[in-house]
C-alpha cells in the first residue's frame, strides 16, 4: 500500500481523453527536440569548438523568451488558448524543417543556425503559456498535481531517451538527419492540439499591450510564494546549469565522440524519471515549498560534486542525482503557481514561469560557457553549484510564507 502512494499517479490519463492526446503527442515532440539539442550543440562545437558559442545557443533561446514572453502571456489571457498552441506549433515544426534542409544540403554559417534556433524560441514563447494553461481545464484539481508529474516524467523520459538517440543518429546519419525526425515528431504535437476543446480566456481578459502585462507583472509582485518559487528557480538555473559545458568536459573525459555526449542529458534524465516514477512520495506532502526549496539546494550541491568528480562515471551519477533534485524542485514549483493563479491571470504567470524555467537555464548556460572560457569547466560547475546553494537559502530565509504554505490546508480552505 506504501509503495502504491508513492507511485506515479496515472489517473489523469485514464480519466481524461483530451490530456491523453496532448500528453503522448508532447512527450513525442520533446523526444525530437531533445535529439535537436545534442544535433545543434554538436554541430556549433564542431564549427567553433568554443564554449562560449555551445554558450551562444542558449542565448539565442533565452532573447525572444525574454522579449516576447509576457506579451505572448497577455495574449494567451485574451484570446483562444488552443489557437495560439496550434499557430506556434506549426511555427515551431517549420523552423526545425528549415534546421534539417541545411543540415542535409549544406550547412549554414553558426550565425544562421543560431539564428533558427532563436526564431523557433519566439513561437515557443507563445506556445508555452498556453499549453501550461490546458491542465486547469482538463482535470479536477485534486488531480493536478499528478498531472504536472506526468508532464514531468515526459520531460524527463525524452532527456533520458532523446539525447542518447540524437547522439547515435547524428554519429549515422549527421545533423541534418537528426533535425529531420525532430520535424516529423511535430505531427504528434498537433494530433494532441487538435484534439483539444476550444480553451476561451476567463470571465476577464487581459487588458490589451502594456497594461495586461502591467496587470501580470503586479500579481507576481504582491504574491509571495509565487514570486519565491521564481527567484529559486531563478537561482538553479541562471547561476549553476551546465549544459554549454557538457562538450567540453565530453571532449576532455570521453574523447569528443558524439555517441556520449547525450549521456551527460541522458545520466540528468536517469535520475528525473526515477524521481518522477515516484512523484507520490513528495506530492503528497503538505510543504510543497519546502520540498521545493530542499531540490533546489540539492541540485547545486551535486553539480558542484560533478565538478570535483575525477572519475567521469562517478561524474555521472551526480548528475543523475542533480536531475531527480530537479524534478522535485520543479514540480513543487509548478503545483504552487497553480494553485496560487486565478485562471485570468493564468497566462501571464504562465509566461513569467517559462520564462523562468526556460530562459533561466539558457542565461545560466551562457554564464557557464563564459566562465569556463575565462577559468576552467570545473571552476565554472563548482562556483555555479556554491552560488545555487547560496541562493536558494537566502530566498528561503527571507520568504517564510514560502517555507509554511501548507496545500492541503489551502484546498481544505477552498473546499470550505
Amino acid at each position: 500500500m506504501g509503495v502504491r502512494h508513492a507511485l506515479l499517479d496515472l489517473t489523469p490519463l485514464r480519466r481524461s481523453a483530451p490530456f491523453r492526446r496532448l500528453w503522448l503527442g508532447q512527450t513525442l515532440s520533446r523526444l525530437g527536440g531533445q535529439m535537436t539539442l545534442v544535433a545543434v550543440m554538436f554541430q556549433v562545437w564542431q564549427t567553433t569548438h568554443s564554449t562560449v558559442w555551445t554558450g551562444a545557443v542558449g542565448l539565442a533561446q533565452a532573447v525572444p523568451l525574454l522579449a516576447l514572453g509576457l506579451f505572448a502571456g497577455s495574449l494567451v489571457d485574451r484570446v483562444d488558448r488552443r489557437t495560439v498552441y496550434l499557430i506556434t506549433t506549426i511555427g515551431q515544426a517549420v523552423c526545425v524543417a528549415l534546421l534539417a534542409l541545411q543540415g542535409l544540403f549544406g550547412h549554414l554559417p553558426t550565425a544562421g543556425v543560431l539564428s533558427l534556433v532563436a526564431a523557433q524560441s519566439c513561437f515557443a514563447a507563445g506556445g508555452g503559456p498556453a499549453a501550461r494553461t490546458f491542465l486547469p481545464r482538463l482535470l479536477p484539481e485534486q488531480q493536478l498535481a499528478a498531472g504536472l508529474a506526468l508532464n514531468r516524467i515526459s520531460f524527463q523520459g525524452a532527456m533520458l531517451t532523446g539525447p542518447a538517440l540524437g547522439g547515435l543518429i547524428v554519429g549515422g546519419l549527421g545533423v541534418g538527419g537528426c533535425y529531420l525526425i525532430d520535424a516529423l515528431t511535430f505531427a504528434a504535437a498537433l494530433y494532441g492540439a487538435c484534439g483539444l476543446p476550444r480553451m476561451a480566456p476567463g470571465d476577464e481578459p487581459a487588458r490589451p499591450g502594456l497594461r495586461g502585462v502591467a496587470d501580470g507583472l503586479a500579481f507576481l509582485v504582491r504574491t509571495p510564494v509565487i514570486r519565491g518559487a521564481l527567484l529559486t528557480d531563478l537561482a538553479t538555473t541562471v547561476l549553476s546549469m551546465p549544459i554549454s559545458l557538457f562538450p567540453q568536459v565530453n571532449a576532455e573525459r570521453f574523447g569528443n565522440d558524439p555517441r556520449t555526449l547525450g549521456l551527460f542529458l541522458t545520466a540528468v534524465a536517469v535520475g528525473g524519471v526515477l524521481a518522477s516514477l515516484f512523484a507520490g512520495s513528495f506530492t503528497r506532502l503538505a510543504r510543497p515549498g519546502l520540498v521545493m526549496l530542499g531540490g533546489a539546494a540539492t541540485w547545486g550541491t551535486a553539480l558542484a560534486l560533478f565538478g570535483l568528480a575525477a572519475d567521469p562515471w562517478t561524474g555521472l551519477a551526480f548528475l543523475a542525482v542533480a536531475g531527480a533534485a530537479d524534478t522535485v524542485s520543479v514540480v513543487s514549483r509548478s503545483t504552487l503557481v497553480q494553485l496560487h493563479t486565478p485562471d485570468a491571470l493564468l497566462g501571464r504567470v504562465s509566461a513569467a514561469e517559462q520564462i523562468v524555467g526556460q530562459a533561466g537555464p539558457d542565461l545560466g548556460n551562457m554564464r557557464g560557457g563564459l566562465v569556463a572560457d575565462a577559468t576552467s569547466g570545473t571552476a565554472a560547475l563548482v562556483s555555479g553549484g556554491l552560488l545555487c546553494i547560496g541562493a536558494v537559502a537566502l530566498v528561503g530565509a527571507t520568504t517564510p510564507g514560502l517555507r509554511w504554505f501548507s496545500a492541503l490546508a489551502a484546498r481544505g480552505a477552498e473546499s470550505g
